[in-house]
Parts: structure tokens; sequence; C-alpha cells
């Protein structure tokens, strides 16, 4: 996991992706409703006059202030909306925006000639011959209305061009959601570490906007960080796909409850019904493929280590709708190449300056940068991680608060294991807990990992290991932590693995307090 920090250079999202600009006679019921509905559906919070305006208000200045916290206008140029004084004050608006602030403007020519506004002919002559008359005595205005409309009109917008709507305005939406996540595809994610440019290098492979189905692959070794790159793409991206689902942990999840647990998962996640009931994977197989079939969704599936796990949960392209993107976290590259992906995506390890900012976080509590006495040694232990986040985090939150001896010492020991990888010299952490705490780190590693927080208190409770202190010793160690939703605690797979290599290297007598706990947590579970 790759922690906050307080800079972010990302680009400030506006509160409104879209501001429709719009002849209410012209379009109202029809075509704008129609593009409203399916901007909104893709994830595209739009403003729409109508909705938004409370009886009684000022109509202009609720417009113009809609207009300016837009990042984009729409305007749909229909027959008679030069007639509208309003739509052209809208208009105005817009085009004030786009040359002051670079706000994007799209023109929708719906059953229009764009030469007819250009030149303001025809019906558009007609209606600025009645603002001339009425507003005689404003030249002026009626002139700052004429030169945004040419202005906008020379444009390249959409044209209808006697086009079946529905496809016209899919194009629209599918163009849009291009545009828009090329413009946030990393907002406000500049607070995670180094996860910015591998998003960026992510989002490239997904190609978003395109009518294929394409399954992207992100592999690497454990605790590079697969899961949390994973974890933000789909927060970013979710919005535009009519179903989302993020399966995490599927190794550990289908060993404990199943693959036809997964399935009903996705299904639900997916299709927000929780009303599936079968028994059988191959089932399953027929339900994922018949209802997901013609639905362009996002689906994650974590922490992938079997082929069977992909041929129940994602078998084949043609089980999800077109523009459907599958990204899949494994550790196994071998995966590829018994299932048909369209890309992968392997992420670096963190460079020298982003190593040193995520250990100095956790050393220093959120201070990007050490303190002098600190800096040689924070730059020395750094090298030992290998630009790897989890042993970053794990080294950085075990040296916090303490002096330069010690520091020094943990130094010395990290050089006597350079022999080792990494991971195996993460036990320097485990050995400065205390007692109590090493056994809570140890039951969760084998016996409790992503179990409820309640349930393991009153387990470890039972045991006489004081938890409450003991887990928020182990949390500020960042040996574990709680999921989103705060009720269940997890420990990375590595960090499971090396506790539970701990117990194996232990011998029989130190053995003894596990043991005993078991008996314990048997008659507390009686």
């Amino acid at each position: 996991m790759l922690p906050l920090t307080s800079s972010s250079s990302s680009i400030s999202r506006k509160k409104y992706d879209v501001f429709l600009s719009f002849r209410g006679e012209d379009t109202r019921k029809n075509f704008t409703d129609y593009l409203y509905e399916a901007l909104i559906r893709n994830g595209i919070h739009t403003f729409r006059d109508d909705p938004k305006l409370e009886t009684g208000e000022e109509i202009a200045p609720e417009l113009f202030k809609a207009i300016q916290q837009s990042w984009c206008s729409i305007i749909i140029f229909s027959e008679t909306y030069a007639f509208s004084s309003w739509c052209l004050e809208e208009l105005a608006e817009i085009v004030k925006q786009k040359n002051e602030r670079r706000q994007e403007v799209f023109p929708i020519f719906y059953n229009v000639d764009p030469s007819d506004l250009r030149k303001q002919k025809g019906k558009v002559e007609e209606a600025f011959v009645e603002h001339e008359e009425r507003y005689n005595e404003d030249k002026n205005k009626v002139q700052k209305w004429r030169n945004p409309l040419t202005q906008v009109a020379n444009i390249k917008g959409w044209h209808l061009n006697n086009r079946h709507e529905a496809e016209f305005i899919g194009d629209i939406v599918k163009k849009l959601s291009v545009k828009l996540c090329e413009t946030y595809p990393i907002a406000a994610t500049d607070e995670l570490i180094g996860i910015s440019s591998r998003l960026k290098e992510l989002f490239s492979k997904m190609e978003i906007g395109e009518d294929d189905v394409r399954v992207i692959v992100i592999c690497e070794m454990g605790g590079i960080g697969k899961s949390t790159l994973a974890r933000v793409m789909y927060d970013q991206m979710s919005s535009h796909f009519e179903g989302q689902s993020f399966l995490a942990n599927v190794r550990e999840v289908s060993q404990k409850r199943g693959l036809v647990h997964l399935q009903k998962q996705l299904l639900t996640q997916t299709l927000l019904d929780e009303g599936f009931n079968f028994s059988d994977v191959y089932e399953g197989n027929a339900i994922i493929s018949h209802r997901l079939s013609h639905k362009k969704v996002l689906v994650v599936l974590d922490d992938v280590n079997n082929i069977q796990h992909l041929k129940c949960l994602a078998g084949r392209h043609d089980w999800f709708g077109l523009g459907s993107r599958i990204i899949i976290t494994t550790r196994d590259e071998h995966l590829q190449r018994s299932y048909r992906v369209n890309g992968m995506y392997k992420p670096a390890a963190l460079n020298e300056n982003e190593a040193l900012r995520l250990f100095n976080l956790k050393a220093f509590i959120r201070e990007t940068v050490p303190k002098e006495d600190f800096v040689e040694l924070a730059k020395h232990i750094v090298g030992y991680a290998g630009g790897l986040p989890l042993a970053l985090e794990v080294l950085g939150s075990f040296l916090c608060g303490r002096d330069v001896t010690q520091w020094k010492s943990a130094f010395e020991r990290l050089k006597k294991d350079s022999n080792k990888k990494i991971l195996d010299r993460l036990p320097i952490s485990f050995d400065g807990l205390e007692e109590r705490e090493k056994n809570i780190f140890l039951d969760i590693a084998c016996f409790f990992n992503r179990e409820t927080k309640d349930f393991i208190m009153k387990i470890l409770d039972g045991c006489e290991f004081f938890p409450d202190i003991g887990i928020d010793v182990l949390i500020k160690k960042s040996l574990i932590k709680f999921d989103r939703h705060n009720q269940y605690i997890q420990m990375h797979d590595l960090l499971k693995e090396i506790g539970r290599k701990i117990v194996k290297d232990k011998s029989v007598n130190n053995l003894e307090n596990v043991v005993d706990c078991e008996r314990k947590m048997t008659s507390i579970m009686s």
C-alpha cells in the first residue's frame, strides 16, 4: 500500500463535467433529455437548467455560475436556438470562459448547417432581425451575441446528419468519456506516492473508448503495489461503466468460500441484484455470460493464481458487453499464456526519490524530509528496500520514534542480512514487538487474516493478549490494517507468509502458547 502525502499536482476537478446549452422548445423533451440521461448514466456529471434551479430564482446568474463551474460546455444548435436571448447569453458566457479559462466547448449541430450559423443566414438571420428590433437601443448587446456564434460555429463539432439519435448520442458520450479520462486520469491520486506515472501507463493499455473487450494483466512480485494500483484505477474509472465489480483476494476467498461465492459476488456487484441462487460453477458461468454479455462493465480480479479462477469469473471475452475492461492482478506471469489477454503491465519498483519519500513518511510521521541526524542513515536503509513499497512501509514504521543509535543497529543488521531477499529481512520489524504483540501477529497470520475485528478481539481477549492495545501497535507498525469499511483486519499476503515461516521455524516449546490459545479459541467458539 502506498501511503498518503500532503502534496498533489493533479488537476482540480470542476463541480460539473458538462454544461448543456440548448433551446428548450426544440429539444428539451427529446434529444437533450436522451443525451442528458446518457451522460449521467455514464458517470458524467452534467448541469441541465431545469432540475437544478429553484422556483423563483433568478435564472441568468445561476446559469452563468454553472457555466463557470463546468469543465466543458455542449451547445446543441437546433433550428430556433438563435431566437432565444437566454441561449445567446449563455453562448456569450461560454465563449468568454473558453477564451479566458480555456474551457472546452463542443458544438452539436442538430439538423442545422454550421455555415448558416457562421454566416448568420436563413433562420439565424431571421432571429437576429428580431433581436435588433427588440434591442434597438442596445446595438452592442446584439453584436455581443453575433461574435460568439460565429466563433463556436467554426469549431469542429458533432453533426446529426440523419443518423439514428441513439447511435449519435452513443458516439458523443464515448468521445466525451475519453476526453474526460485523458483530463482526469489520476485525479486526487498524487496523494499516493509514485502511483501517478504508473496509473498513466496502465491507463494507456486500457484504451478507454474503444468498443472491444479488453483484458489487462498487472503482473509483478508481491508487495509492489498491484492491488493498490488496480483499486485506484477502479475507483477513478468505474463511473464510466454500466456495471462495476472489484473482487479482492480471489486466491484466498476461493479457498475459503469457493468460486461460486465469487461468481455471486461478481453478479451482485455488477447488476446490483442479490437474488442469485445457484450452487455450481457451471451454472454460474452460464448466468454470468448471459446477464453481462450486453453490459459494459469494469471488473477487477485481484490476486489470481489459478487459471480456474479466470475460467469461472471471466471465461471468454464475449461474456461481457462491448467496451468492457477486465483487470487482473497476479504474481504468476504464466497465467497470461493460458488465457487470452490484450495487454500486460509490470509496474516498476519505486525510484530512489519516491522510495525515500515513502520511507520518510512512515519513519518521521508524515514528513517527507528526514531530520538532519538521520539523513544518511535513511538513504542507506532505503537502499536495502529495493524500491518495494511494502518493505519501505514496514521498515519505516519499525524505525519510527527510535533514536539514532537504534537506527544504526538496525542498519548493521540489514547489512549482515544483505545476501537475503528484502522480504526475508522484514522479520526485523517482528523482532521489535513485545511478546504479546508477537503472538497477536502470528495468530492473525496463521488463523485470523481477513476476519472481523470483533471476532478477533473476542478470541484474543480469551488468550489474555490484551488485543485492544496490541492490534493498535500492529497497525501503527504497518503490519496489519483495516479494510475500507473498517470491519475486517487484513494482513498483506507476504507478511502472512513471513509470520507462518516464523511459526514453522520456532521450536516445539515456543509453540506451546499458540497451541494453548487454539484450545481456548475452540472452547470460546463452542
